[in-house]
């Protein structure tokens, strides 16, 4: 979508972040890499703790980096709209996720004035070879 236009930049998706969750370890909190029009891209550490039995990271470990890079993705395009939330989160697995840093990239597919559509695509080895798709519906509350 790309006339979409962000009001906040990364720093300032990260800052909102660690307002919204004042209680999250700074270790375990995903970092906002990059905001575009329509766009933004995180990274969660790596760390002890992630792994399922099989020595893949586990399916809520994917999940939750869906919805906060969705949520990261609505409020760089809303501002501060904390109360946000998620109204729908669908997740298709498509391969395990190796031990390392996992990466998020969510597109908007939709912005309205109640609800936020995205797309979220989540990987550890390299883009082209994703281990999870979501689609992530956030309300948006009214001002």
């Amino acid at each position: 979508m790309a006339d979409l236009k962000p009001v906040l930049d990364a720093e300032g998706v990260n800052a909102l972040l660690r307002r919204a969750f004042p209680g999250a370890r700074p270790d375990a909190f995903p970092t906002v890499l990059e905001v575009a029009p329509g766009r933004v891209k995180v990274v969660a550490a790596y760390r002890d703790g992630l792994l399922r039995p099989g020595g893949v990271i586990s399916g809520p470990t994917l999940m939750s980096l869906a919805d906060t890079a969705a949520y990261a993705l609505v409020l760089a395009h809303v501002g501060d709209q904390l109360m946000a939330v998620t109204s729908q989160l669908s997740i298709n697995f498509l391969r395990g996720a190796r031990p390392g840093d996992l990466h998020a990239e969510a597109e908007m597919l939709r912005l309205g004035r109640r609800n936020a559509v995205c797309d979220v695509r989540l990987w550890t080895e390299t883009s082209d070879r994703l281990a999870a798709q979501a689609n992530v519906t956030y309300a948006i509350p009214s001002s």
